[in-house]
């Protein structure tokens, strides 16, 4: 079924809490799609997931118009739009930075490459890591060749998968920065109180497990 869309990305004037709210709605939708529903409105959608149907309106029409009169969402078709409009169609590739139990785990999980990323290594600094691999067959890098394999593979993503921080620790820094846009974005917010958050720090906040909640009275 055709639906008309507006040619609107994320970078063209549209919110954090709009986009977090898109992450939400994605979320609420792979839920019903796993338990097979075909079609939800968004009164349906907002009372079932603690939402706000007028937002989840407003929010779907700055985009194009995705409802159906005495129909509602189409929820395999919403589902993929919103996939288009977040950016999670195009694959990533991520690099996972400690290759302990945490590392591991990540590097095989397989809801990571069904959302696009795909885990290309891990690094350590433990020689008796390195040649070695996780389950999956992801392999373990020496953290000195970082910059060398994510140069070569393309690696736009890197998680840090390491012990805590000591309690006390204010910040943390990087000497030798991957990109000066990303070592930018690290220093201008390590001594704000409420730095405001990226791209990645909004999808883990928004996909973390168990909830498709959201503030109800959330400004746009």
């Amino acid at each position: 079924m055709k639906l008309a869309i507006k040619r609107k990305q994320l970078n063209e004037q549209v919110s954090e809490l709009t986009t977090n709210r898109l992450s939400v709605y994605l979320r609420c939708l792979n839920e019903l799609e796993a338990a097979d529903v075909k079609t939800v409105s968004s009164q349906t959608l907002a009372q079932q997931f603690h939402l706000n149907a007028a937002q989840i309106r407003k929010d779907l029409a700055y985009f194009g118009e995705f409802g159906v009169r005495g129909v509602g969402y189409y929820v395999k078709d919403l589902k993929r739009h919103l996939r288009q409009i977040l950016g999670l169609e195009r694959k990533l590739k991520v690099a996972i930075l400690g290759a302990g139990n945490l590392g591991l785990a990540l590097a095989d999980y397989p809801g990571f490459r069904q959302e696009g990323f795909q885990i290309i290594a891990l690094f350590d600094t433990l020689s008796n890591k390195v040649g070695q691999q996780s389950r999956g067959g992801v392999p373990i890098f020496d953290i000195k060749d970082l910059r060398r394999i994510a140069a070569k593979e393309h690696i736009g993503i890197a998680v840090i998968a390491v012990p805590a921080i000591p309690t006390g620790v204010l910040a943390v820094t990087a000497p030798a920065p991957l990109a000066d846009k990303t070592s930018r974005r690290s220093c201008s917010s390590a001594g704000r109180k409420n730095p405001v958050p990226d791209r990645a720090e909004t999808d883990s906040r928004t996909a973390s497990p168990g909830s498709c909640r959201i503030p109800a009275s959330a400004p746009q």
